[in-house]
C-alpha cells in the first residue's frame, strides 16, 4: 500500500501529545508493510535525528524548515487573503510541491493527515482514500483562548475560530474520513459541521513503556505534573495550580514536592521552581522514572478538551490522577475508583490532600486505572479499528 503521511511535526520521537500519535499511526503503517512518503516541518535542529531515523524507515520524507518567530509573521497574510491565519503560517511550496509529485501518478492508496492545517497540501490530490484525522477541531482551541483573553485577543482568537472552522468544514466535506478522538468531540464535530459524520478513534498508550519499574517507594507526599511546557493549556493549567492550590498543600504538608516534568519550559514556569517544594525538571529523556517518585499526578486543565496523554500514562503508571472535568472529558465513562474529577481549586486542593493522607489508597486506585488502561486504551485496539476503518474505505489493512 503505498500512503502519503502529513502532520505538522517531525513524527518522532513520540515526545509530546501530537508526536505520539503521529508516530504510533506510522510505525503501524510500516509495521504492515505500507510504502510511506512522510511530509511534516523541522522545527528545531533536534529533528534532523528523527528526520534521519525516519528516512531509513519511508520510502521519502520531506521536512522544509519552520521558524515560529518568520512564521507569525507570514500568517498575517491571512488578514489580507481573509483566511485563517494558521494556513499560512504552515504552508510551504516545496512541500507542496513534494506532495502533488507523490500523488499525481494516481498510485496513492492512502493520504492519512494529522491536524487540520495540513489538509491544505492534499486538498486538491488524488488517493483511493483520504483519511483526515482531525483528533480534536482546532477551530474549538481558538474559541477557548478568545473566551478568556482581553479585548485584542479576543478579537485575534475569535477571527482565527471562525475562519479556521470554515477551513474545517471544507476539508471534512472533501476528505473520505474525518476521525476524532472522543464522543464529546465527535458531538462538538456534528454540532460544528452538520452532515458530516466523524468516526471516533481515541489514543492509545504505549503500556509497556508506560509501567511502573518500582525500584523505590513512591513519596506519599509527591504530585507530578507532565506535559510540554510551552503549550498554553499546560502553562495556564500548572501557573493555577501552584498560585491556588500548592500553597495550602505545602502549609499542611511541610514535605510536599511538585515535580514540573517536561520540555521547552517558559520563564513563567522556570519562575515555578522558586517556589517551595516545586522542581521544574525542563527535558527528561523520558518520565516514567519521574512518574515512578510521586503518588499523585494531576492534570489541572482549564483549557483542555479530547483524550489528555498526560492522563492516560499517569494511569497507566499506576498513579491515581486528580484531573479537570476538561482534562477527562474526552475518556468517556471511567470506572469509580480510577480517576478523581476536580473543579476548582478548593476541590483540586482536597482531593490532593487526601491522597496524600492515604497512601493505601491512592495505590488501590493506582491499580485499578492501570487495569482499565490494559484492557481499554492499548495502541493494538486502536489500530484494530483503524485497519477496519481502511477497509471500509477500500483500501484494505496493510498488506
Amino acid at each position: 500500500m503505498n500512503v502519503v503521511f502529513l502532520c505538522q511535526r517531525v513524527p518522532w520521537p513520540p515526545d509530546r501529545g501530537d508526536r505520539i500519535t503521529t508516530w504510533h499511526f506510522l510505525q503501524h503503517l510500516l509495521a504492515r508493510g505500507a510504502r510511506v512518503r512522510v511530509g511534516c516541518f523541522r522545527e528545531e535542529a533536534r529533528d534532523d535525528e528523527g528526520i534521519a531515523f525516519l528516512r531509513e524507515r519511508c520510502v521519502e520524507v520531506v521536512a522544509p524548515a519552520l521558524d515560529r518567530r518568520v512564521r507569525k509573521l507570514t500568517s498575517l497574510r491571512g488578514l489580507l487573503t481573509g483566511e485563517a491565519l494558521t494556513l499560512p503560517f504552515f504552508r510551504d511550496a516545496g512541500l507542496q510541491r513534494a506532495v502533488d509529485r507523490w500523488c499525481e501518478g494516481g498510485d496513492v492508496d492512502l493520504v492519512h493527515v494529522y491536524s487540520s492545517s495540513m489538509a491544505q497540501y492534499a486538498l486538491r490530490s488524488a488517493a483511493k482514500a483520504k483519511v483526515m484525522q482531525f483528533a480534536e477541531l482546532d477551530s474549538d482551541k481558538w474559541r477557548q483562548f478568545a473566551a478568556v483573553a482581553g479585548p485584542l485577543g479576543r478579537w485575534i482568537y475569535g477571527r482565527e475560530a471562525t475562519r479556521l472552522l470554515a477551513f474545517e468544514d471544507r476539508v471534512a466535506r472533501s476528505f473520505d474520513c474525518s476521525l476524532v478522538v472522543s464522543d464529546v468531540e465527535r458531538a462538538l464535530f456534528e454540532q460544528r459541521i452538520p452532515g458530516v459524520v466523524p468516526e471516533v478513534l481515541p489514543n492509545g498508550v504505549d503500556t509497556e513503556h508506560f509501567t511502573s519499574r518500582g525500584d523505590g517507594e513512591r513519596h506519599p507526599h509527591t504530585v507530578v505534573f507532565t506535559g510540554v511546557m510551552d503549550y498554553e493549556p499546560n502553562i495556564d493549567g500548572i501557573l493555577w495550580f501552584v498560585a491556588e492550590c500548592w500553597p495550602q498543600l505545602r502549609a499542611r504538608f511541610g514535605d510536599a514536592q511538585l515535580l514540573i516534568v517536561g520540555s521547552k519550559p517558559t520563564p513563567a514556569v522556570l519562575a515555578l521552581g522558586q517556589q517551595p517544594g516545586v522542581t521544574v525538571t525542563g527535558r527528561v529523556p523520558e518520565t516514567p522514572p519521574w512518574f515512578d517518585r510521586a503518588a499523585v499526578a494531576i492534570a489541572p486543565l482549564r483549557l483542555a478538551r479530547g483524550v489528555q496523554n498526560k492522563v492516560l500514562e499517569a494511569m497507566s503508571m499506576g498513579l491515581p490522577v486528580v484531573s479537570s472535568p476538561q482534562a477527562a472529558q474526552g475518556l468517556g465513562d471511567v470506572p469509580d475508583g480510577t480517576l478523581t474529577l476536580a473543579d476548582g481549586a478548593a476541590a483540586t486542593t482536597a482531593a490532593v490532600a487526601e491522597l496524600f493522607d492515604d497512601p493505601a489508597r491512592a495505590r488501590r486506585m493506582g491499580a485499578a486505572a492501570a487495569a482499565w488502561i490494559r484492557e481499554h486504551w492499548h495502541w493494538r485496539t486502536m489500530f484494530a479499528r483503524y485497519d477496519a476503518l481502511l477497509a471500509r474505505l477500500g483500501v484494505g489493512a496493510p498488506a
